[in-house]
């Protein structure tokens, strides 16, 4: 398995940019913010979580200097995160991770599944999550949980319909028979693999995390 990009001090300046926007302290797992420096630094929301958690505690000397440094003076921190941004790779981000592999299992989950679509990973999970609190009957545009959905993660809600059409095709208990194709099946297979047999207050409480993403 490919192996994250190793963690950087400078990471923390990033981290505590994040932070300090108000409302000041921890951010939600899958604040955007949080998911954008993720996708920037090839590590997985988890760990930037961990370690702001850190922050939160000034868990160690290292932390307790950078704090005493910029915790007070955000203009100061803004400056140095800005340099490190111009000095990192030279201006070329490629070459700042040239050498480095990184495991994109997360990063592909923010990402469209299919060219044509916006939808992404992320998004066909909340839509999977739905799927279970609803009956066949009810997934149609003008439920009013569909309709909420749809603008949250801004689609229309006959795109989450046409979701939810492609998981009965997965679902075993529906054993649907009907052909089906189009560029979301391929990725809404993988994403009932991922989710569809596990316990669904599991991927509730996911769900629930993820949603942070896209009010944020």
């Amino acid at each position: 398995m490919a192996k994250n990009a190793k963690w950087s001090d400078d990471y923390w300046l990033l981290l505590m940019q994040i932070y300090l926007q108000k409302p000041v302290g921890v951010k939600p797992m899958f604040h955007r913010k949080m998911v954008d420096l993720s996708l920037e630094l090839h590590l997985p929301p988890n760990v930037l979580f961990n370690k702001m958690c850190q922050i939160a505690n000034l868990e160690t000397p290292r932390i307790e200097h950078i704090w005493e440094t910029y915790g007070r003076n955000p203009k100061k921190l803004t400056r140095a995160v800005s340099l490190w941004r111009e000095m990192r790779g030279y201006g070329d981000a490629n070459a700042f991770y040239e050498g480095v592999e990184v495991q994109e299992t997360f990063e592909r989950d923010f990402k469209p599944v299919a060219e044509g679509t916006t939808m992404t990973p992320v998004m066909l999970t909340l839509i999977l999550d739905l799927y279970f609190r609803l009956t066949p009957v009810t997934m149609v545009p003008k439920t009013p949980e569909v309709q909420e959905l749809a603008r949250l993660i801004k689609v229309k809600p006959t795109e989450v319909v046409e979701v939810m059409d492609v998981f009965q095709h997965c679902d075993p208990y529906l054993n649907r028979k009907d052909a089906i194709n189009g560029p979301l099946v391929s990725p809404c297979h993988e994403i009932w693999r991922r989710y569809g047999n596990s316990e669904t207050e599991q991927l509730a409480s996911y769900a629930e995390q993820l949603k942070d993403y896209f009010k944020s």
